[in-house]
């Protein structure tokens, strides 16, 4: 569950939740004051494995629909080694293939990259992902860029990000991988 406390740009992210006895419980919380910009401790995860805020991350509908993505997305792959780069602070594999990205691993989308074929929210967010890119956030499905819930996203506009092969995209050098 993501709360975002209200007036104080302080996401929360609790995990897992369940309802006992009319009453939320969770087992794990993560909170951030996204005015600092501090990280979670290093090897300390999050309700993501990277241990990185999940909201700041998300493509939302009313931003998509502003015409503007100010921000890297986050995404999620279904292998990953075991390391990390900041700002991640958590590792979620065993693999020691350098060939796999590490969590918070940074890509961007080409500069190159022909998005004029491209219509309605599916270019709007792929002109974010050649300026802001996309952060290795978690295991999961490979390319699987994370949207807040609403009802109003056009799945078949979306889909046309399916179309973007995974060679269009550049790693960005933002720092040595930690290994633990």
């Amino acid at each position: 569950m993501l709360v975002l406390q209200q007036g104080t740009c302080k996401p929360h992210e609790l995990a897992p939740v369940v309802l006992q006895r009319q009453r939320l419980e969770r087992r794990f919380r993560a909170v951030w004051n996204l005015n600092t910009g501090a990280l979670r401790p290093a090897g300390w995860t999050s309700a993501d494995a990277a241990g990185l805020p999940i909201l700041p991350g998300l493509v939302r509908y009313d931003e998509v629909k502003s015409g503007k993505i100010t921000h890297a997305l986050r995404f999620t792959v279904s292998r990953t080694q075991k390391g990390y780069v900041l700002p991640a602070t958590h590792w979620a594999s065993s693999y020691t293939d350098g060939n796999l990205l590490p969590m918070g691993a940074r890509l961007r989308l080409r500069a190159d990259f022909d998005t004029s074929g491209y219509t309605g929210d599916s270019r709007v967010i792929l002109e974010a992902l050649k300026k802001y890119g996309l952060i290795v956030a978690d295991n999961g499905s490979n390319w699987f860029i994370t949207g807040a819930t609403d009802s109003r996203w056009d799945d078949d506009d979306l889909n046309q990000l399916k179309n973007v092969p995974g060679s269009a995209f550049e790693v960005v050098d933002t720092g040595p991988i930690v290994k633990p």
